[in-house]
């Protein structure tokens, strides 16, 4: 329960002077901790003990409104109250919201009492905020303070915002490498959100994924995370490190899952990566995973316990986020095309599928984005060469001799498709920009109705999809050095898919999307070294569909930022 003031509150027992990022100190308490973590339940340094309450995971802001948004922390109350122990004595915290970085101006607070039952996170629905505004928050415990965080509301739902710039990311698997991205991201002051596709987590143990030998670092808890426990620990063990920390603390995220916050290819009955009984009930499974993520995420619940959800970006823009997770029919089987075209089976679910077309009819906005985990342009791999097809199809973690098609993307479900775009194309929604993750891959696809009739019939939607920020892709796997052997395959998809115009399947890195009134662009960043914390960023390619127009071209530069 929480309340919230207009009034000034200038103080708040043992919170430290305010900052953008994570202070030093609180990147080094971050390191420790991860480097003391226990296998099970990420135990602390003992030295926090004797300190009494601590603020080691970081805050975060997330599903930011034109009057407010959500808060987070997690409060560690005692030595002993490591996540995911069920430990620890229930602890009042106080949060704050200030105009400025000194909280000299404090416009909003409150208290949050937290126990083991949420695993001493805190969460803070703020409201009553100024639209389009800039603020800045924190939180206390006893003398304890946390880092503070900046964050952002939306414009006013009638609002003619100039522009709305976000990073987007996805597929961050910790042990594949560092997050470097989440720095560069942490380091802009033009971003109004950090847009996360999914795979925040990854539910491997140590070394199952990538295999020995790639590993760059060790996960907690080393084994495949299965119970509340488990997820518990495994969102902590992320949350304390230092990069994240920062991207969380300098802007609000929305936040989206894909399979691997539960196990890899969900479908709403099972996983791939989940065999019952030796692995507990899926239903279970579920349970846990999805309790943990909304305990440790700045994530606001929806439908039935789900992050599909919109958000609005005054009159320039709606964002609908989708869960293609929780209700979709098991993946097809390789090379049935009855089955893919079945349309009995659904990726989306029908309550979701109806709710997306009708915000889609109903959207006043200039642009639509939509958030979806996994790519809904066509792309068929069967052109790409003989020895690349093994390596490809353990990058999309299908079987080698079906790959055509990777059927855990909407081309295993093209009923769904068909009707969604045929609603675009028939109800004249224009400004369609699917955003997407999960393939390891950057893509820039013009999205048609039917692949086989492209450029014949003029694309209906345009597609970014974003490279990983850790996960593995085509030279990881081979092996080689980046845009050496990849390229034949990316000939190959793109002579075979007229309508993909560009991808990119060796770099590891973020995107960047501006839109405003006449354009939607994306720049895309890729890293110097996954391997290296300390990876520089560039620009790699930009795309951008102009108003009006559902085709893309290259853009001539950058953005700033």
């Amino acid at each position: 329960m929480t309340d919230t003031h207009s009034r000034p509150h200038t103080s708040v027992p043992g919170v430290r002077p305010a900052s953008g990022h994570p202070r030093r100190r609180t990147v080094v308490a971050a390191t420790a901790a991860s480097a003391a973590l226990l296998p099970l339940a990420g135990g602390l340094p003992s030295a926090h003990a004797a300190e009494g309450p601590a603020f080691l995971h970081g805050v975060a802001s997330g599903d930011p409104l034109p009057d407010g948004v959500l808060l987070w922390t997690r409060v560690t109350p005692s030595a002993e109250a490591v996540p995911g122990s069920g430990k620890g004595s229930p602890v009042k915290v106080t949060w704050q919201v200030a105009e400025d970085e000194g909280f000299e101006h404090v416009v909003a607070h409150g208290t949050v009492t937290t126990d083991a039952a949420a695993d001493h996170t805190v969460k803070a629905d703020v409201r009553g905020l100024q639209p389009a505004t800039a603020y800045w928050f924190r939180f206390a415990a006893g003398e304890a303070g946390s880092p503070a965080g900046r964050t952002r509301t939306t414009p006013a739902d009638d609002a003619d915002a100039a522009n709305f710039r976000a990073g987007v990311v996805s597929c961050s698997h910790y042990e594949a490498g560092y997050f470097a991205s989440y720095r560069h991201l942490a380091a802009r002051d033009d971003l109004h959100a950090v847009i996360h596709l999914g795979d925040y987590i990854y539910e491997y143990g140590h070394q199952e994924y990538p295999l020995e030998g790639d590993v760059v670092r060790t996960v907690q808890p080393e084994h495949e995370t299965l119970s509340l426990a488990d997820y518990r620990v495994r969102h902590a063990h992320h949350k304390l490190d230092p990069d994240l920390q920062a991207m969380h603390a300098a802007h609000p995220v929305v936040a989206m899952w894909d399979d691997h916050e539960v196990a890899n290819d969900t479908w709403s009955g099972g996983a791939g990566n989940h065999t019952p009984g030796e692995e507990g009930e899926w239903a279970d499974r579920v349970r846990a995973a999805k309790q943990a993520y909304f305990e440790w995420m700045p994530v606001r619940p929806s439908t039935e316990g789900t992050t599909y959800r919109r958000l609005k970006f005054g009159r320039l823009a709606d964002l609908h986020l989708l869960d293609l997770r929780s209700f979709r029919d098991q993946q097809a089987s390789f090379g049935d095309g009855d089955v893919i075209d079945d349309p009995d089976r659904t990726i989306t679910g029908r309550k979701q599928l109806d709710w997306l077309k009708a915000g889609l009819s109903s959207s006043t906005a200039r642009w639509r984005m939509v958030g979806t985990s996994v790519m809904i342009s066509p792309v068929a791999f069967g052109a790409v060469p003989a020895h690349l097809l093994g390596p490809l199809a353990e990058l999309l973690g299908i079987p080698q001799e079906g790959l055509a098609l990777n059927v855990d993307q909407w081309d295993g479900y093209t009923d769904d498709r068909r009707e969604l775009l045929t609603h675009l194309r028939d109800q004249g929604i224009g400004n369609t920009v699917f955003l997407t993750g999960d393939i390891h891959m950057a893509f820039a696809n013009e999205v048609p109705v039917k692949a086989a009739t492209y450029p014949e019939d003029a694309p209906v939607a345009t597609e970014f999809v974003v490279a990983s920020v850790t996960s593995d892709n085509l030279d990881d796997i081979l092996g080689v050095a980046p845009d050496t052997v990849s390229s034949v395959a990316e000939a190959a998809v793109r002579a075979t898919n007229r309508h993909v115009k560009w991808l990119d399947m060796d770099s590891h890195g973020y995107g960047v999307l501006d839109i405003d009134a006449e354009r939607a662009q994306m720049d895309y960043f890729v890293l110097s070294a996954k391997e290296e914390q300390d990876a520089t960023t560039g620009v790699r390619r930009s795309y951008r569909t102009l108003s009006g127009s559902q085709r893309l071209e290259e853009a001539d530069a950058p953005l700033r930022g």
